[in-house]
């Protein structure tokens, strides 16, 4: 063995599939805990820093959609590492400079604890800012998608609402959503699990492509 090799740093602990890693914390609304949005479907993100320009616009739209968000059954969440203080201080001059006022919580994380465990600071990275980090958690605490960006380029909230829609969807029918799918369109049958399952999908299109109504999401 090598001796002077250094240790390979933990690798965070959210996988998608897996169950979200718990956490109680300060935030701009109280005391939050992942177990307050049981029932519900959470977009949980991070962000660099606070008053940063492409941050700032970021609030402004997750804002501005929330309305959007809370008739999916969705609630909104942020972090960085960043102070409560500074938190408060950020969203008091956004509703102010912008007529915004941000309605959701932002949790400070100044241990980077929570940031690490979700993978948004990267393990061996010498910068502590968070990445433009987002995790979608289901009703019943698993992460179903995981989205980074990286700091200099900000997130579109419509493909967000995209990816809630399109995971809500296939839970309620089985179906599966093909590219650039958007709410209303035809979904997908997922793959034939079998051979029979394959000769029974004949028709106009192949048996492994085959189209269905999903319904409104």
């Amino acid at each position: 063995m090598n001796e002077d090799a250094s240790p390979s740093p933990s690798l965070p602990s959210a996988q998608i599939d897996a169950l979200a890693p718990d956490f109680e914390a300060r935030s701009t609304q109280g005391l939050v805990k992942l177990s307050d949005y049981r029932g519900r479907w959470l977009v949980f993100f991070s962000h660099p820093a606070d008053f940063t320009p492409v941050c700032t616009s970021e609030f402004i739209a997750f804002e501005r959609a929330r309305a959007q968000f809370e008739a999916i059954n969705t609630s909104l969440l942020g972090l960085s590492v960043d102070s409560l203080y500074a938190h408060i201080a950020w969203i008091k001059d956004i509703e102010a400079r912008f007529e915004i006022k941000i309605g959701f919580p932002i949790i400070e994380d100044i241990s980077m604890a929570l940031a690490r465990s979700y993978g948004m600071i990267h393990a061996a990275s010498t910068n502590t800012a968070a990445v433009r980090s987002v995790f979608v958690i289901d009703p019943e605490g698993y992460i179903r998608a995981m989205i980074h960006y990286p700091m200099n380029v900000g997130r579109s909230v419509d493909e967000i609402l995209r990816l809630l829609k399109a995971l809500q969807l296939s839970d309620r029918t089985g179906l599966t959503t093909p590219e650039g799918w958007q709410a209303g369109e035809d979904a997908l049958l997922a793959p034939p699990m079998d051979q029979g399952e394959a000769d029974t999908r004949s028709g106009a299109t192949p048996w492994y492509y085959t189209p269905r109504s999903g319904g409104v999401s």
